[in-house]
């Protein structure tokens, strides 16, 4: 079983074409079904077909024996698969030179003081900045209380998948645990020799079969804007929507900003989160420096 631990050396195209493989179905491409078929989705030679290129090269292609496929053999398969924007994104990435790099050391992820001190003035809204990862590298006072239920506030994907209160705090826990796979898998596709989401995949896959699960889909998408439904014990119920920004002076961190619709109840128990905040807010939060304002 391909568990992707090491990102450097698996075959991240063939596991990415194998996946979207087998969630195709036979009549969604128009190919007529006839008997009973003993694998999921379609066979090799049926994308082969659809894409224009011989059975031989495409099973090349997944088994990672065709280091150099061109653009037009890419968006042929692309079609065959009907990918989407974002996942035609991560099989360019995917599809690139594999020539095996030096294992480079785990960078340290610092964010800059004025980003801090810019998240420690906004008092209504949660915030926080993430690294490819998903750690949350700094946050604000009301983010500290609004993950304030979990053990450790300190990346999203251990919370959402290692956390047992993951699964009241989220409302969708299913969507919520989808959309960090898929964000940690487009980071992948961009960065396949970060140690760190090796890191985070290699321990996650060891102890989370929803995780193992979920990554083996090879889904993709990047962390953009979405609506958020969580049950946080002190006060109920709360839909918020995110919007994540790019951080320019450190491209590989992103600024995620969460807010309620005014007026509304999340908006009503949003403010009292936000007056309870200092005694939710724990001394081990304070004491990293991880809370501002």
């Amino acid at each position: 079983m391909d568990t992707d631990k090491d990102l450097a050396v698996e075959n991240a195209l063939g596991g990415f074409l194998r996946a979207r493989r087998a969630r195709l179905r036979p009549e969604d491409v128009g190919i007529p079904v006839s008997g009973r078929r003993r694998v999921p989705g379609l066979r090799r030679e049926e994308v082969a077909a659809l894409a224009g290129v011989s059975s031989d090269y495409y099973t090349r292609l997944e088994q990672g024996r065709e280091r150099h496929p061109s653009q037009q053999l890419l968006e042929a398969v692309a079609r065959a698969l009907r990918l989407d924007d974002e996942a035609v994104a991560h099989l360019y990435r995917v599809a690139g030179p594999t020539t095996r790099r030096t294992r480079r050391a785990a960078r340290i992820e610092r964010v800059a003081p004025h980003l801090r001190r810019l998240l420690g003035t906004w008092s209504d809204t949660p915030a926080f900045v993430l690294s490819p990862a998903l750690d949350l590298l700094a946050r604000n006072r009301l983010a500290s209380a609004l993950y304030a239920d979990f053990a450790r506030a300190d990346n999203l994907l251990h919370m959402t998948f290692l956390d047992p209160v993951a699964r009241r705090f989220h409302r969708d826990w299913d969507r919520a645990a989808q959309s960090a796979v898929a964000a940690l898998r487009r980071a992948a596709g961009i960065d396949p020799d970060d140690p760190r989401l090796s890191e985070v995949v290699g321990e996650l896959s060891l102890k989370s079969d929803d995780f193992c699960a979920l990554w083996a889909r090879h889904d993709v998408r990047a962390k953009t804007r979405e609506a958020k439904l969580f049950h946080h014990s002190q006060v109920g119920d709360l839909e918020l929507h995110y919007e994540s920004f790019t951080v320019n002076s450190a491209r590989t961190q992103q600024l995620v900003v969460y807010q309620a619709e005014p007026g509304t109840p999340s908006a009503d128990a949003l403010a009292l989160l936000g007056s309870l905040g200092a005694g939710l807010v724990s001394a081990r939060d304070a004491a990293s420096g991880a809370v501002f304002g």
